[in-house]
């Protein structure tokens, strides 16, 4: 058998044919209601889980605690998503200045929270308790939210259902904040309606978990063959504390090695998620798809956290760039300049800031920016290179790159390099911004 049709087996007229006569009777009963059904009361479930689990972490915080107001507590989030559909449903009925910004208004409601969080004493009653765990709780639902929103923005979702909605705003197949497979809106562009398109899914979700434990492998391969016992390539998070004192050739290794495995790490993850997702039906795109062949900064962006991408595009760059149409008009790469600083530097940031949530609950903001300071300077770097990359993109138009296998090697190693440089500023370590900056200098004799 052809090794490209072997790798494409969920594609295969026969391999989808005789799927579909081993589960004929099994494929023709799990239908679209259904799947949603099994998909919307496992949601339930994740909810009540979730919340449970995030309060028993917090538990040196005054966050509710016992059974009345744990309950309390999942009954005012589910009413929270449950108003916020209502919302999204007679979005035409709301205010005007909410229908102008109703991401903007969104995020507004839980910087709110927060500032009556800071202004009343821990103490105050349960009330106080209750609004502290929706606090800590609400920056995993909150993206999940938006592109309810966006749904209802663009007039799409008064034609759902309460229970079809929370299957992504409470998604029982796993993820993390970054919404996996976006909003109800996508889920449904890619749902199986025929039991051929439903084992076409399932098949390419098969796919994804041979995949996902290939990869999973590969890392624990890594692990200990580079990352053994004997330390023969230190993990990137070790070296940069040493700054200029870390060995030249041991970090060089080591930056390349933990690139590949940042990639493992994501591929086995996302695999997993996407995978179960395409069992019931929904044969999304995978969240990461072959970044380490990207030929261009651009391109490994798009490939290595697809929903990430998605969800900074979504909710910063096409906002920014839209806005700034007719105001840079004149000046389009200034625009473009903007727009992609907005998604890959202040919405990266403000993403990552919001995941700082026990910090911000108990208004330790400056604590939780100082924290991610690094991070700030990854962005920025990471967005400088998405905008040079994007320009080059526009600048060569149709014209193809340089063929040859050493140029597109070449190309291929200058991606890996920027990305595994860049890391030095995210890569989690209690190594401070100066140490990281040294560390750099040293991998070029600077320091």
């Amino acid at each position: 058998m052809n090794i490209n049709r072997l790798l494409q087996f969920h594609e295969d007229p026969l391999v989808i044919a005789w799927w579909r006569s081993r589960l004929g009777t099994a494929l023709a009963w799990f239908t679209p209601p259904r799947r949603r059904t099994i998909l919307a009361v496992a949601a339930v479930y994740d909810g009540v889980r979730r919340s449970l689990r995030e309060m028993a972490k917090a538990d040196g915080l005054p966050v509710p605690s016992d059974w009345l107001g744990l309950a309390s507590l999942v009954l005012t989030l589910f009413a929270m998503l449950w108003l916020l559909y209502r919302a999204a449903v007679h979005f035409r009925s709301l205010p005007a200045v909410v229908r102008r910004h109703p991401q903007l208004s969104l995020h507004l409601l839980y910087w709110g929270s927060l500032v009556v969080l800071w202004l009343t004493a821990p103490t105050a009653g349960a009330w106080r308790e209750l609004l502290l765990g929706m606090a800590i709780i609400f920056p995993f639902l909150i993206w999940r939210c938006g592109y309810l929103l966006l749904s209802g923005q663009y007039g799409r979702a008064a034609s759902t259902r309460f229970a079809d909605q929370i299957i992504p705003l409470w998604p029982a197949f796993g993820g993390s904040n970054t919404p996996y497979g976006k909003g109800l809106d996508y889920l449904s562009r890619c749902e199986a309606k025929t039991e051929d398109e439903l084992a076409r899914s399932q098949l390419a979700g098969i796919k994804l978990f041979i995949l996902g434990l290939t990869w999973d492998a590969a890392m624990n391969l890594m692990e200990r063959s580079f990352y053994g016992p004997e330390n023969a390539i230190p993990r990137l998070s070790q070296l940069v504390v040493q700054g200029a004192q870390a060995p030249l050739l041991a970090s060089w290794a080591s930056l390349y090695c933990e690139l590949v495995w940042q990639v493992l790490r994501h591929a086995a993850h996302g695999h997993m998620i996407i995978g179960t997702l395409r069992l019931f039906g929904f044969n999304v795109f995978r969240n990461t798809y072959k970044p380490l062949l990207s030929e261009s900064v651009l391109e490994f962006w798009n490939r290595y956290y697809y929903y990430f991408k998605e969800l900074m595009a979504n909710f910063f760059f096409l906002p920014t760039f839209t806005q700034l149409g007719s105001r840079l008009r004149n000046w389009p790469r200034l625009r473009l300049f903007a727009a992609v600083f907005a998604a890959a530097g202040v919405g990266n940031m403000y993403y990552h800031l919001l995941q700082m949530e026990t910090f911000l609950a108990q208004g330790y903001v400056f604590d939780a920016v100082y924290t991610l300071r690094s991070r700030f300077f990854y962005c920025f770097l990471l967005a400088i290179g998405i905008y040079v990359s994007m320009r080059r993109q526009q600048g060569r138009g149709s014209k193809p790159l340089a063929a040859g296998h050493l140029a597109r090697i070449g190309r291929i190693l200058g991606v890996w390099t920027f990305f595994a440089l860049i890391f030095i500023w995210n890569v989690k370590s209690t190594a401070p911004f100066l140490a990281r900056v040294e560390f750099f200098l040293s991998l070029f004799g600077f320091a």
